[in-house]
């Protein structure tokens, strides 16, 4: 991991939200710094914060209170247009329940991002079958979705993150709707992509198996966030 330069800037950062006539606070001023090339993780069981935390970073959820600041943009005081035009650009996000378009083939799901960035098309026809090579599956570029398996749709998945090589690549529980081995087979792939092309990969799970993969991880309790290193994290989980 290069540590050279801050990617995200997270100051005092709040989120609440409404259950019921309780209010849930589910960040609690929250600072975070994350760098150029990290694996960084946030583990933790469901409703901690997690993909909270996640959807603040790609703007689709907005934080009552605090500053994201990505690649010195200061994501927060973008209006809605201008969140969806810096999403397509600057981050991929790779999904529990993959979301590819069940209308599109293969390739045209991997290809989507750079067709709505105006990309010349010949071009992106090459960079996306490149990738689908990469990911093990350039014999399926005009299947649809449905008649791939849940391990084949999620590299689909990854590689439609890709594809546009992104600052940041966001997972939300990307092996959560996978069996153990497939898991950890999509897993390796992800990571060692990312790590290719030298981009930062951050990623909210509950297993703790990625954990010795970290350069670092962080636990949200009770609204506050705890930073670790990966090994530091690993030590503490074999004294459980």
């Amino acid at each position: 991991m290069a540590q050279q330069s801050p990617l995200v800037t997270i100051q005092t950062l709040t989120k609440t939200y409404t259950e019921g006539d309780k209010a849930r606070q589910i960040l609690d001023q929250v600072d975070l710094t994350i760098y150029a090339g990290e694996f960084f993780v946030m583990l933790g069981k469901s409703g901690s914060g997690k993909s909270t935390l996640l959807n603040l970073l790609s703007g689709i959820d907005k934080p009552d209170g605090g500053s994201i600041q990505i690649q010195g943009t200061e994501i927060t005081t973008l209006n809605e247009r201008e969140l969806t035009l810096f999403r397509r650009d600057h981050i991929g996000i790779v999904f529990q329940f993959f979301n590819l378009i069940p209308t599109l083939t293969v390739i045209e799901n991997i290809t989507l991002p750079l067709e709505l960035r105006g990309s010349d098309r010949r071009q992106v026809e090459v960079t996306a079958r490149r990738l689908l090579a990469r990911v093990g599956l350039a014999n399926r570029a005009d299947t649809f979705p449905d008649q791939l398996s849940g391990g084949e749709q999620q590299r689909v998945a990854i590689a439609r993150a890709l594809v546009h090589a992104p600052a940041i690549v966001l997972a939300d529980e990307p092996t959560g709707n996978l069996d153990e081995e497939t898991g950890e087979v999509v897993l390796k792939l992800l990571l060692e992509l990312t790590r290719e092309i030298g981009k930062t990969l951050i990623m909210a799970t509950h297993n703790p198996a990625v954990v010795p993969l970290a350069d670092r991880v962080c636990r949200i309790h009770e609204g506050k966030l705890f930073v670790t290193s990966g090994q530091e994290a690993e030590l503490e989980l074999a004294q459980v």
